[in-house]
């Protein structure tokens, strides 16, 4: 009697060492965004703090980037200044435990792109070498396509 050798579907990052890296990438991005919200936790009671961010990078900006500023960023900062935080804490708490890994990286995805565009950081070469540009982007981006139902999560 002959075996047949059936081959098993298996959900994108769910099983082997791929989806274990992706874990460990999901864990130490959420470790990097916590802290990035830790360290913003004074924006929640003085969003001069933010807005003195904002008017640092607008000196400088490119047209695209001051565009972005003058009619975006700057206008909100009441709001950005807390949600910056809250999201930061969250995504990085999201990706840390495991709990929606593709929506949180999605949305820290955004979230830091955001923060380059606005800085104007993207535009420039230094994007390209700098530690907080492409891996940080690369990793969201990885986990955002792939960080279904990945092992040792709190939801899969």
């Amino acid at each position: 009697m002959a075996t047949v050798a059936r081959s098993r579907a298996v959900a994108p990052g769910s099983s082997g060492s791929g989806g274990v890296a992706l874990r460990v990438l999901s864990m130490f991005l959420g470790v990097f965004l916590i802290f990035e919200g830790l360290g913003k936790l004074a924006w929640f009671s003085d969003s001069g703090l933010l807005a003195g961010v904002l008017q640092t990078w607008l000196k400088d900006a490119p047209p695209v980037t001051r565009w972005y500023l003058e009619t975006f960023a700057i206008p909100g900062i009441p709001m950005f200044a807390r949600l910056v935080v809250l999201g930061e804490l969250s995504a990085g708490t999201a990706l840390v435990i495991g709990f929606w890994p593709r929506l949180a990286a999605a949305f820290a995805f955004l979230m830091v792109l955001n923060f380059h565009v606005a800085s104007g950081a993207i535009f420039q070469y230094r994007f390209l070498t700098n530690g907080f540009g492409f891996p940080v982007h690369g990793g969201l981006l990885a986990l955002a396509i792939g960080g279904a139902r990945l092992p040792f999560s709190a939801k899969n």
